[in-house]
């Protein structure tokens, strides 16, 4: 299956729009876009999953990395959009109450 990434640079944040399942062999394709943005650390990144159908736990470790990057510039990671499946995820986890997690696309 392949990953779809879109990417826009807003004034304080950059935008990653991901479609198509996120798993231990596309979690390298997204890795490749998250971390030159975590490194840099001047904007905090926003997460849209609304069209992910599938994540594992390769999905969650990618994510964890980048929010224990962020935090070290004080900058945050917010994934949004996310479906009633892969909340559960974040959920079950316990993510939910480390980073930020929404089921819309508004940033809270």
């Amino acid at each position: 299956m392949n990953l779809n990434i879109e990417t826009v640079t807003h004034d304080t944040y950059y935008e990653v729009k991901v479609g198509g399942e996120l798993d231990v062999y596309t979690v390298p394709e997204l890795e490749d876009v998250l971390v030159p943005m975590r490194q840099e650390g001047t904007k905090d990144i926003h997460v849209n999953l609304e069209n992910v159908s599938y994540m594992d736990s390769t999905g969650l470790g990618l994510f964890v990395g980048t929010l224990k990057a962020l935090n070290q510039h004080d900058k945050q990671l917010y994934i949004l959009d996310v479906s009633d499946r892969i909340s559960r995820l974040f959920d079950i986890t316990g993510l939910k109450d480390l980073m930020h997690v929404n089921e819309g696309t508004e940033v809270e």
